[in-house]
């Protein structure tokens, strides 16, 4: 790989001995993790039906390597059992302490590596707002998020700026994971190296400090925040750290603990000398089984300002008998959930929003189905995100050797031997994969046309 002079310079001043293992580590083949569902399973049950051979990523309880297989060509990857991604971006959401019934933030969202990883540990509890300002970015990570059946999200797309006037003092946990220049995934992607050329450390610096301004008036006192980057810059690492432990003497740096040895410690001397830099952390590929990262955890200690009060209050929606009789089906219950009727479109609320009108917002709920003249019509969102004892009748549980998983998955009608009609939820191995329609032993496939198997 023919790497910019300008940046290994910039690496063997920072590096010193060590920049000839890290250059050794370009002729190394980068590792490709997975991250399981713990919203479906726990690791332990899902290593008990593994097709795949892994080995645990030592950072993270639900992460694991894999080798010489298509993880995304399994019918588990459509059942959202899992989620693709690189073992080192599993840090930020592993380190972020979040509990169920948290309000939580993902300020830079897309794809939803991170996003279906909070939502995990939210289990369902509380509220997650994933936010990225690119909408067709947001897109990926909408589809990431239906596909793991998260329930209690939604899918804005703005600037931090915007959003900080909605949420003030408001969220228990935020994730930053920073726009930033990309040094630690040039060994993944050498063509980063041509943006990296164009707009360097010094324009990812700036940005990071402008969304950090707006994160930091979005955290509650008490609250705390993971900011994150993929890159070595020092300027976007301990240098945008140390201008906002300066600015914001509210904010702290916390030691991550237990620190893995795969690990180094931050360094001081590359921000203004503040010796709390120290409980910063670097992933660097020559020391660890993954690209490169950077990880800062803070607490907001104290906060000027009063925040955002109060509970938007959802009107209730005129729904059907047809509608009222799925939805017990789901045991989903109109009189204790927050339901909102866009046109046609039924989706079950997260609970305890403020007032978000003016927002753009591409997801506001968890996408139940359609509203039709004397039917209703549920949605592949609402499949993904079906609970053990919710739905049990009317299901179509196929094994994953089945043929039919993939004849379902690449969206063709399959013969089944079942009695009954109407609507049947498939499923494989007992997890759901999506709506058919069974007349006389035929599944009319209503499996998501853009999610098709390839």
């Amino acid at each position: 790989m023919q790497l910019n002079e300008r940046f290994l310079k910039r690496m063997e001043e920072m590096l010193g001995s060590e920049f000839e293992s890290y250059l050794a580590s370009f002729e190394k083949k980068p590792e490709s993790g997975l991250r399981v569902n713990n919203l479906k399973l726990s690791a332990e049950e899902f290593m008990k039906i593994s097709p795949f051979l892994l080995r645990p990523v030592p950072w993270t309880e639900n992460g694991f390597y894999y080798q010489d297989c298509q993880p995304a060509k399994h019918p588990y990857y459509h059942a959202g059992l899992y989620y693709l991604q690189e073992p080192s971006a599993m840090a930020p959401a592993a380190v972020l302490p979040v509990v169920p019934g948290e309000k939580v933030l993902d300020l830079c969202a897309a794809p939803g590596g991170k996003s279906t990883e909070l939502a995990a540990k939210l289990q369902g509890e509380g509220v997650l707002v994933s936010n990225d300002i690119s909408a067709s970015r947001a897109m990926a990570l909408l589809k990431n998020l239906e596909l793991f059946g998260v329930r209690n999200s939604l899918v804005v797309s703005e600037y931090p700026a915007k959003l900080k006037t909605y949420f003030a003092n408001w969220f228990d946990k935020i994730l930053v994971d920073a726009p930033c220049s990309g040094e630690g995934m040039f060994r993944k992607d050498p063509s980063i190296q041509n943006a990296w050329e164009k707009q360097g450390p010094d324009f990812y610096h700036k940005l990071q400090k402008e969304i950090l301004v707006s994160a930091v008036e979005m955290l509650k006192p008490s609250g705390r925040m993971v900011y994150s980057t993929c890159t070595f810059s020092k300027e976007e690492n301990e240098g945008t750290i140390s201008w906002f432990l300066e600015n914001f003497p509210e904010m702290h740096l916390l030691p991550i603990a237990p620190l893995p040895e795969e690990f180094d410690h931050g360094r001081p001397e590359w921000g203004n000398g503040n010796e709390e830099l120290r409980n910063c952390v670097h992933i660097w590929p020559h020391k660890a089984e993954g690209e490169g990262h950077f990880l800062a955890l803070l607490q907001k200690e104290d906060a000027d300002g009063a925040g955002v009060t109060g509970v938007y209050e959802e009107k209730r929606p005129p729904l059907t008998k047809e509608t009222l009789e799925f939805l017990e089906k789901c045991r989903i219950d109109p009189e204790k959930e927050v339901l909102r009727l866009q046109e046609e479109r039924l989706y079950l609320l997260p609970k305890g929003l403020p007032n978000l009108q003016g927002l753009r917002i591409l997801k506001p709920g968890l996408y139940l189905g359609d509203q039709k003249k004397n039917r209703f019509e549920p949605a592949q969102p609402l499949a993904n995100a079906l609970r053990p004892g919710e739905w049990e009748e009317d299901r179509i549980d196929l094994k994953v050797s089945d043929p039919n998983v993939i004849k379902y998955l690449k969206g063709e009608t399959i013969a089944v031997d079942q009695e009954g009609s109407g609507w049947q939820l498939v499923c494989v191995d007992g997890f759901p994969l999506g709506f058919g329609k069974l007349n006389k032993g035929m599944l009319k496939n209503k499996y998501h046309r853009a999610w098709r198997y390839l």
